[in-house]
């Protein structure tokens, strides 16, 4: 379960956006290049979390919605290893107003939409 601490989201909150990349991904033809694992948008700040198991499996009463990933298809799509070491950044956005991103949802789309309106943001790191 990915859990976040509602007591913390800061006040005027009206949605959450989350952003997860593999950080190291290499390219093959030159540096590390972050991997889009998955994008989720219109998350209710009233959520503590999202259940185990959640990507794919989405309750359509929610409105939360889930993006393109690197794989170019929705939902959560890790990329296969290579080797350990990989770090996994999960960047949780606290928004005053939902994202205006249309219907294909990306994380370039994403990072556009929510210009002037992050309220707060949470990372958290974690080693592969």
């Amino acid at each position: 379960m990915l859990i976040w601490c509602r007591y913390n989201v800061p006040e005027g909150t009206k949605t959450l956006a989350l952003v997860v990349e593999d950080i190291d991904a290499p390219d093959p033809s030159g540096p590390l290049v972050p991997w889009t694992v998955w994008v989720v948008v219109d998350i209710p700040p009233e959520m503590k979390g999202l259940p185990e198991g959640y990507s794919g499996n989405e309750d359509q009463t929610t409105g939360i919605r889930e993006g393109n990933n690197d794989h170019k298809i929705p939902g959560w799509r890790g990329p296969l290893l290579p080797s350990h070491g990989h770090r996994f950044q999960f960047k949780l956005f606290a928004l005053d107003d939902k994202p205006k991103i249309g219907h294909t949802v990306t994380k370039e789309r994403l990072l556009i939409a929510i210009e002037g309106h992050v309220l707060g943001e949470a990372i958290l790191t974690c080693l592969a």
